[in-house]
């Protein structure tokens, strides 16, 4: 049983097909790495999937019945997170603060009711644990490297029990050793049967944790491939254009 299956969808603006009958299916815990040059329809079918924008035609399927998502929180109550390139932190709050934010647990009695900051620093602390991350609940956001901020936009999905996770560029401008940090991450998160659409522009990265690479190019798919039976040269010319289709 597929968990998201998208059939024939398209997109468009007026005049402007941004996505042009694409289906794409994603199992529990399996990586799927989206590809393409700017403007070749990735982001459209990503905001597609979270309920940003209902398809103009095809139809979406969760654990294969059909679903129409007409905003993002709907989407959100089938278990489909997204992950954003500035992953909407707070510096200055805690890593456990920012794992709760509009969700803090709290106690007392009556109207007084204060934030039960022991309950939320032990459940991001066994967050954190469950990632294998280094982050501690109570570090300060503005003070953490970029793969520590990843794992905290992490656990925020997995505060909220997500199902598939979309990271759009979670590798970009952070360091080797972050890098690293953050395909660990991926790792993790397969590991314990949640899938994810991974959007990057750096090969090596999808090539190391993706188990299918999907390429877009003016708002088609043009490739859907198991990683191993691909190559960087071969996507590198599906993008381009170079190679028309795989």
């Amino acid at each position: 049983m597929s968990l998201l299956e998208l059939r024939g969808v398209s997109k468009h603006f007026g005049a402007i097909h941004a996505l042009t009958d694409v289906t794409l299916s994603l199992e529990p815990g399996q990586v799927v790495g989206l590809m393409g040059d700017n403007g070749a329809g990735k982001s459209t079918l990503v905001k597609v999937i979270a309920g940003n924008f209902p398809p103009s035609h095809g139809e979406i399927l969760i654990d294969d019945k059909p679903v129409h998502f007409s905003r993002p929180v709907d989407a959100r109550a089938q278990g489909i997170e997204v992950v954003y390139q500035d992953l909407a932190l707070c510096d200055n709050l805690t890593a456990a603060a920012n794992v709760f934010l509009g969700r803090e647990p709290r106690i007392g009695f009556g109207p007084i009711r204060v934030l039960d900051h022991a309950a939320m620093y032990r459940r991001a602390g066994e967050l954190f644990k469950e990632l294998k991350s280094e982050t501690r609940p109570r570090d300060l956001v503005r003070q953490m490297s970029g793969g520590q901020r990843q794992a905290v936009a992490i656990a925020r999905t997995r505060l909220s029990e997500a199902r598939l996770v979309i990271m759009d560029e979670p590798t970009a401008a952070i360091s080797v050793r972050q890098v690293a940090e953050v395909l660990d991450l991926i790792h993790r998160l397969s590991e314990h049967g949640i899938a994810v659409i991974l959007i990057s522009h750096r090969m090596p990265d999808v090539f190391t944790v993706a188990h299918r690479v999907v390429v877009m190019r003016r708002g088609r798919k043009v490739a859907d491939k198991k990683t191993e039976a691909s190559s960087p040269e071969e996507v590198t010319g599906l993008i381009t254009g170079a190679i028309a289709a795989a």
